[in-house]
């Protein structure tokens, strides 16, 4: 029997280490991808921004355009 527990212990105890790394990687890809989400929100929130700030622009160049016409 210990012949067994000499065999087996050693290679759970692996396992076990193995599986640790993978939680901590886990773990980190997490809080990873929590940040890329929060960072993307950011970015789409700037961008419906310049569009804005773009359409505005377009409006009063075409204001101006009818100035010029007139």
């Amino acid at each position: 029997m210990s012949e067994v527990t000499d065999i087996v212990v050693p290679m759970l105890q692996k396992i076990q280490a193995q599986l640790m790394r993978l939680e901590t990687d886990m773990g980190n890809l997490k809080e990873d991808t929590h940040h890329i989400k929060v960072r993307l929100t950011s970015l789409e929130a700037n961008v419906n921004s310049l569009n804005r700030r773009m359409d505005n622009f377009d409006q009063r160049l075409e204001r101006r355009m009818e100035l010029v016409e007139a």
